[in-house]
């Protein structure tokens, strides 16, 4: 099952294969994430992240779109 896009459903300390595979796609980088190595995902977005970087720049930019929110509500 070489080079096959896993289906997979994200939980808070595992993820449950839906469709085999051998990867996903990181959600920020499109980079392929082996499952082996994925350690990095959003249970709510269920999204994988490559890294923890690409996990920090998506928190980042939801912190910046809450933010933006909120000044235009004040305005």
């Amino acid at each position: 099952m070489k080079n096959k896009l896993a289906k997979l459903k994200y939980m808070p300390n595992n993820f449950q294969i839906i469709e085999e595979g051998d990867h996903v796609i990181c959600a920020i980088s499109q980079k392929k994430i082996p499952l082996e190595s994925l350690n990095y995902w959003n249970v709510e977005k269920q999204e994988a992240y490559y890294s923890y970087v690409e996990s920090a720049i998506m928190r980042e930019k939801e912190e910046n779109e809450l933010f933006q929110r909120s000044c235009v509500q004040i305005h």
